[in-house]
């Protein structure tokens, strides 16, 4: 046996170890209510993302995400955001749009901000805060390439956070409805034996499935599954 070959079975047994890590998700799911909500038909929502002066808002495929699949299970209407954020021009432009909640408050009080919104048709404005991030990682992994072959030998792992809260703000009482919330960590892994071989934890993609399903659940008046509860997987 080579020396290469015992290194990569070595490896290969570390990376055995971590593939019971890699892939591995927990998620945190909460939810505040302040009043009651029931979404009706005619009725609609829009997300948007909460500005930061330091210019780091939820991702644009996060919010689209979240949009569409709560739409495609509930049946609620959802405008599109940048529809709705020209409609609304200039106050929700990065440089004026409220950062704060008594800023919305004081936003959604103007006669001509509220008439424009009652054209739209929207019911709830859903304000979303957070973002994904790696927050650890590490090992290493070399790749190599010869005239008698090639591959890759070592294993590097990386841990990534989804945390996301949504704030739900009724247009008709210019008021917080309540908030829900999710954080979803997982832990990925790429591992060298010749061919690397990939485990992606999907840490955001989980997140939007639990905060549509959240927040779907919370405009409809019912409770999501088990608020409050931690998963694992």
């Amino acid at each position: 046996m080579t020396r290469i070959s015992q290194q990569s079975l070595r490896l290969a047994g570390a990376g055995a170890a971590t593939l019971l890590l890699a892939g591995c998700m927990t998620a945190t799911l909460e939810e505040s209510r302040n009043t009651s909500t029931a979404i009706q038909a005619h009725e609609a929502v829009v997300l948007l993302a909460k500005p930061h002066v330091e210019g780091i808002t939820a991702e644009d495929e996060f919010m689209d995400c979240v949009g569409n699949k709560m739409s495609r299970q509930t049946g609620i209407q959802v405008v599109a955001n940048d529809q709705f954020v020209d409609s609304m021009f200039p106050w929700l432009e990065p440089s004026t749009a409220p950062q704060r909640p008594e800023g919305v408050t004081k936003l959604l009080a103007k006669d001509v901000v509220a008439e424009r919104i009652a054209e739209s048709g929207v019911r709830y404005l859903i304000w979303v805060d957070g973002a994904t991030r790696q927050i650890d990682s590490g090992g290493s992994i070399t790749c190599t390439l010869s005239p008698a072959g090639g591959g890759c030998i070592g294993f590097g792992w990386w841990e990534k956070e989804s945390d996301y809260q949504a704030v739900v703000w009724d247009i008709s009482t210019a008021k917080t409805a309540g908030s829900v919330s999710t954080n979803v960590t997982g832990t990925s892994a790429l591992i060298g034996v010749v061919v690397p071989l990939p485990f992606i934890a999907r840490v955001q993609g989980t997140a939007c499935d639990r905060l549509a399903t959240q927040l779907g659940a919370f405009l409809q008046g019912g409770d999501p599954a088990d608020p409050a509860a931690t998963e694992g997987s």
